[in-house]
């Protein structure tokens, strides 16, 4: 009776956290449908990558990809409210509950990923960091920089990373850090340090706020690898699936061919079995195990656009920035970017 008794018990607990359907239950998709929109976390402002324009409309790569979730999740990317955090507000707020998504050029480390109760969801941007200096320094490569004050952000993977290249290469420096990028780009443009350290890509974004960034190059060398992605807490893998997966269906459709703009065509016409599934053109084979509906990728790509699209139009050839792909083109096309297959 008593081994009758626990396996009722542990039976019901089973069914707590496991929906009808076999799949785990995620508390935070829960809330998000009862709340009617996603809470999420990103920078106080970089450009390409999370900046509120004139009118407070969010833009850049990380806010294109909570977009994206709250087309698959919500049916509509404009279903997202936006909190920026500084660096060291990010996690906490993300383990509180205070945001559903950390999208916030956010460094994946075994720290991190193993002591903080969080959970990164793939890879948006590869990275390295780098240093930007004023041409007239003298300065052409890092190894220059022995015995310079060099700014950086604190609560930050930089600090760590410039620390470990400089002692491991026997140079010294003076570490004057800051509590936010923008304070410490502004002391480099005032004079107090002789470069700026933090990932390449802020560099790019950053450079734009010097009084004159025709003065400054950044260097070609970066010291680190620095994969930037979503975070969602540990212990919801509902959660941590649908936003996974909403990167990798981007990264897919790019693979495939299939944009913003030809996505109808494409639907209509195609025999591809891979671009079926995708579509959910076989019925909803895939989206079940997210929880979500057929047309979940279809509104991604849609309403959102793929890999390439928000790439270009954040970071790339169609903004200011002016990036090139790099180590974020395509696997197939010499890059590092790479999705699991939608099958």
């Amino acid at each position: 009776m008593h081994i009758l008794k626990s396996f009722v018990v542990i039976t019901a607990i089973l069914l707590i956290f496991t929906c009808r359907d076999g799949q785990a239950d995620s508390s935070t998709m829960n809330s998000v449908l009862e709340k009617g929109f996603i809470q999420c976390g990103v920078h106080e402002g970089l450009q390409g990558f999370s900046l509120p324009d004139a009118n407070n409309n969010w833009k850049g790569i990380d806010v294109d990809l909570c977009r994206a979730v709250a087309a698959a999740v919500l049916k509509d990317p404009q279903k997202v409210r936006f909190t920026p955090l500084s660096a060291d507000k990010r996690f906490q707020a993300l383990k509180a509950g205070n945001i559903d998504i950390l999208s916030r050029n956010t460094t994946w480390t075994i720290t991190r990923d193993t002591n903080l109760g969080v959970i990164f969801a793939g890879i948006i941007y590869y990275d390295g960091q780098g240093f930007i200096v004023n041409k007239n320094s003298g300065v052409r490569r890092v190894e220059d920089l022995n015995g310079s004050r060099i700014c950086v952000q604190e609560g930050t993977t930089s600090l760590i990373n410039l620390g470990d290249y400089f002692r491991g290469n026997g140079m010294q420096f003076s570490p004057i850090a800051f509590g936010s990028s923008n304070k410490a780009i502004e002391a480099y443009d005032l004079g107090h340090c002789e470069s700026f350290t933090t990932d390449q890509s802020q560099l790019f974004a950053q450079r734009g706020k010097l009084k004159d960034s025709r003065d400054h190059a950044i260097l070609p060398k970066v010291i680190s690898k620095d994969p930037l992605g979503p975070v969602v807490r540990q212990g919801d893998d509902g959660w941590l699936n649908i936003v996974k997966w909403t990167l990798f269906a981007m990264l897919n459709a790019e693979e495939l061919g299939i944009t913003s703009k030809n996505i109808d065509q494409v639907k209509r016409t195609t025999k591809d079995p891979r671009i079926h599934r995708l579509l959910g053109l076989y019925g909803n084979s895939v989206g079940t195990g997210l929880g979500l509906d057929k047309d979940w990728a279809y509104r991604i790509i849609k309403q959102v656009g793929n890999y390439e699209e928000i790439f270009e139009n954040n970071l790339g050839k169609k903004s200011q920035l002016q990036m090139s792909r790099g180590l974020n083109a395509l696997w197939s096309k010499g890059g590092l970017q790479y999705a699991p297959p939608i099958r």
